[in-house]
């Protein structure tokens, strides 16, 4: 299910969020996590990936709560940022 074009695309979106931060954030997070999802957290990320990268940027740093609707075991692994490179 990995190199499937609904993949493909979502790796594209996920690294083309339109800020640098989003973009290593949300790219990141699709890098680490993407291959053990199932069907249900695809289509959770692919909802994901129309939260507005301000939002998306605010739960990651703990700024603005996350909503309700986005809180469970996929949020969980996107808040850790564990994913997130960063280079010298």
């Amino acid at each position: 299910m990995n190199d499937t074009p609904l993949m493909r695309r979502l790796k594209f979106r996920a690294w083309h969020r339109g800020t640098r931060e989003s973009d290593y954030t949300v790219g990141g997070f699709f890098e680490r996590y993407h291959a053990e999802w199932n069907a249900e957290e695809i289509d959770w990320f692919e909802r994901f990936m129309e939260e507005q990268d301000a939002d998306i940027i605010g739960w990651a740093l703990g700024t603005i709560p996350v909503p309700d609707e986005w809180k469970g075991p996929m949020m969980d692994k996107f808040l850790k940022l564990d994913f997130v490179k960063i280079e010298n």
